[in-house]
């Protein structure tokens, strides 16, 4: 790698719960001394998981990413509510009934979460109406009013009971633990809240985890503490996109945004897939994002330098 160019590359980090998405990034920013950090799709500051941040021009990758299906684990807890759809939020809800919900009658409703489904957002989120966060919003005692939104269930599995958290254990009718694989923009608190509905009674959830994006798993993830230079990564090194190695008059064509004919090895684009190619230089440094369509290369972005 050019070591005369900023530093460049995705670090998959496992953040902790109790710290904003923003906040996690202020390690990477301080160990490779840049502001131009970003992350693929945030997590509340409850939940714990993987983040993806670019650093440097690898940010432009942070779309393809973001795009990735999500698997998530969690604790729903039926029978208690909160404003926040979170288990220590402000009390909304109490079911006067303290009678348990079966585990069969939490399976028979989880079918009619799979698929395409509408799901409203939690008024205590980051969807801007009019400029404002809906949250800051609801903190000023403002009515919020968030539209349904479609998103995708691919799997919703029941995994068996789980401990309440302190505080609420004796409010609570039961607690079971779900993981999910979810497409962008799914929210795990609308989801315990709507399938509390179903169970005809309120909900609260706990435990929110991230534990993939896509391909990339949190197993691989580093905590912030043990965050360094080395966990920097090459965006060919950790992405599943088609990789082609182009010559300098190449990457040069690309520079200008210029399409290519590539009749060389052939590019196999996943079904379902984005159609990204990701164009490395002969020394392997990443230049570009192309689309691939009839035989054809074209520069989606830039990433190197002039």
């Amino acid at each position: 790698m050019n070591s005369n160019l900023p530093p460049s590359g995705l670090i998959l980090l496992d953040k902790t719960a109790g710290v904003t998405s923003c906040n996690a990034l202020f390690p990477i920013r301080k160990i490779f001394k840049t502001r131009r950090v970003g992350h693929a799709g945030s997590l509340d500051m409850r939940a714990s998981g993987l983040i993806v941040a670019a650093v440097g021009r690898a940010t432009r990758l942070l779309p393809f990413v973001e795009a990735g299906e999500k698997t998530y684990s969690f604790c729903a807890h039926f029978g208690y509510s909160t404003i926040t759809d979170e288990w220590d939020g402000e009390l909304a809800e109490q079911d006067p009934s303290s009678e348990p919900i079966s585990e069969e009658a939490v399976r028979q409703i989880l079918p009619q979460f799979i698929g395409e489904i509408d799901q409203v957002p939690p008024d205590f989120s980051a969807i801007k109406l009019n400029g404002k966060r809906a949250s800051d919003l609801k903190r000023k005692g403002r009515d919020v009013e968030l539209k349904a939104r479609k998103i995708t269930i691919q799997n919703l599995r029941f995994e068996g009971k789980c401990e309440a958290p302190e505080g609420i254990s004796g409010r609570i009718r039961s607690s079971y633990r779900f993981s999910c694989d979810c497409s962008k923009g799914t929210y795990i608190r609308s989801l315990v809240r709507d399938m509390a509905k179903a169970l005809g009674t309120v909900g609260a959830v706990s435990g929110i985890r991230r534990t993939r994006i896509g391909h990339l798993n949190v197993t691989d993830a580093v905590k912030s503490e043990e965050l360094c230079e080395a966990s920097l990564m090459k965006p060919q090194d950790c992405m599943k996109f088609p990789v082609v190695s182009l010559t300098d008059k190449q990457v040069e064509a690309l520079r200008q945004g210029r399409e290519m004919t590539w009749n060389k090895e052939p590019i196999q684009i996943e079904e379902g897939a984005p159609n990204m190619v990701l164009a490395v230089d002969k020394d392997g440094d990443l230049k570009a994002g192309c689309s691939f369509e009839n035989g054809k290369l074209a520069p989606k972005f830039y990433l190197g330098l002039d």
